[in-house]
C-alpha cells in the first residue's frame, strides 16, 4: 500500500519494556504469575456469584462485571507482553494494534462506569436504605450494565475509526508495551486534529464526569454517616464501603498520578510503570480486596465448598 510515493507501514514494535536479557526469564515468571493470579482471583469471584443465591443482588452483579472487566482487561495486553519476552518478538501487525486499542478503551471505560454505578448503589443503600429495594431493582440494574457495555463500544469504535483513517509513514515504534491511542496519533504523518478533538470532547467527560460522581456519591454518604451515633452502625457502613473505595483508590489514583502529576525527566518510564499499575497490578488485587475485606464473599465461598463436599 503506497500513499504520497512513502511506504505505508503494517507493523508496529513495543518496545516499551526495556528488561536486561539476564533478567529476562525472571521478568517473564513474574507477570506469568501476576496474570494467572488475575484470571484465577476473577474467575472465583465470578463464579462464586453465580452459584451462591445470596450474591444475586444489585451489588454483586455490578462486581461479577467488575471482575470479568479487569480480566478481559489485562488478557488484552499481559499475553502480548509474556509471548514478546518469550520470542523476544516485539512486533505486532496493524490491524492487531488496532484491536487492541479498541478493547483496551472498551474495557478501560467500563471500569470507569462500573465504579459509578457501584458507588451509587452503595449510595442509595446508606441514604435511602428504606427504597433500595424499588430504587435498585433487578430491571434497573441490568439496564444500567447494558448501557455501560453499549456506550463504552460505541465510544471505543468512534476512537479506532478515526485512528483507521490516519496514515503511518516512517516510524513505527511505540514507546510502550501496549498499543496506547496517544502514542499511535503521534506516529501519525497525516493530520490529526479531529482525533484531538474527540479526544477533548468525549474523552474528558468519560474520565471526569464518573470520578466527580464518585466523589458526590461518598460525600453524601460520609454525611450520612456522621448523622449516626452508634459506633455499630459506623462501623458496617465503612466495612460496606471500604472494598469498593480500595478499588476506587487504586483505579483513579493511578490516572491521577499519571494525567496530573506529570514528570519531564521519566514521562516514558513514568507511564509505562502506571500502565503496568492499571493494566495487572490492579485487577490482580481487586479480587484480593473484595475476598478479604468482604463478609458476603468468604462466606458464599465457605458455602459452594461445602456444598461441593458434600456431594463429593
Amino acid at each position: 500500500m503506497v500513499m504520497n510515493n512513502q511506504t505505508v507501514i503494517s507493523q508496529f514494535l513495543l518496545l516499551g519494556l526495556h528488561i536486561p536479557p539476564d533478567h529476562q526469564h525472571g521478568f517473564y515468571t513474574l507477570f506469568l504469575a501476576m496474570y494467572l493470579t488475575i484470571v484465577l482471583g476473577n474467575l472465583i469471584i465470578i463464579t462464586l456469584i453465580i452459584l451462591d443465591s445470596h450474591l444475586h443482588t444489585p451489588m454483586y452483579l455490578f462486581l461479577s462485571n467488575l471482575s470479568f472487566t479487569d480480566l478481559c482487561f489485562s488478557s488484552v495486553t499481559v499475553p502480548k507482553l509474556l509471548q514478546s519476552m518469550q520470542s523476544q518478538d516485539t512486533s505486532i501487525s496493524y490491524a492487531g494494534c488496532l484491536t487492541q486499542m479498541y478493547f483496551l478503551m472498551v474495557f478501560g471505560d467500563m471500569e470507569s462506569f462500573l465504579l459509578v454505578v457501584m458507588a451509587y448503589d452503595r449510595y442509595v443503600a446508606i441514604c435511602f436504605p428504606l427504597h433500595y429495594t424499588s430504587t435498585m431493582s433487578p430491571k434497573f440494574c441490568v439496564c444500567v450494565v447494558l448501557l455501560s457495555w453499549v456506550f463504552t463500544i460505541m465510544y471505543s469504535m468512534v476512537h479506532t475509526l478515526l485512528l483507521a483513517r490516519l496514515s503511518f509513514c516512517e516510524d513505527n515504534v511505540i514507546p510502550h508495551f501496549f498499543c496506547d491511542l496517544s502514542a499511535l496519533l503521534k506516529l501519525a504523518c497525516s493530520d490529526i486534529f479531529i482525533n484531538e478533538l474527540m479526544i477533548f470532547i468525549l474523552g474528558g467527560p468519560v474520565v471526569a464526569i464518573p470520578f466527580l460522581l464518585i466523589v458526590v456519591s461518598y460525600v453524601r454518604i460520609v454525611s450520612s454517616i456522621l448523622k449516626v451515633s452508634s459506633t455499630r452502625g459506623i462501623h458496617k457502613i465503612f466495612s460496606t464501603c471500604g472494598s469498593h473505595l480500595s478499588v476506587v483508590s487504586l483505579f483513579y489514583g493511578t490516572i491521577i498520578g499519571l494525567y496530573l502529576c506529570p514528570s519531564a525527566n521519566n514521562s516514558t518510564v513514568k507511564k509505562i510503570t502506571m500502565a503496568m499499575m492499571y493494566t495487572v497490578v490492579t485487577p490482580m488485587l481487586n479480587p484480593f480486596i473484595y475476598s478479604l475485606r468482604n463478609r458476603d464473599m468468604k462466606e458464599a465461598l465457605i458455602r459452594v465448598l461445602c456444598k461441593k463436599k458434600i456431594s463429593l
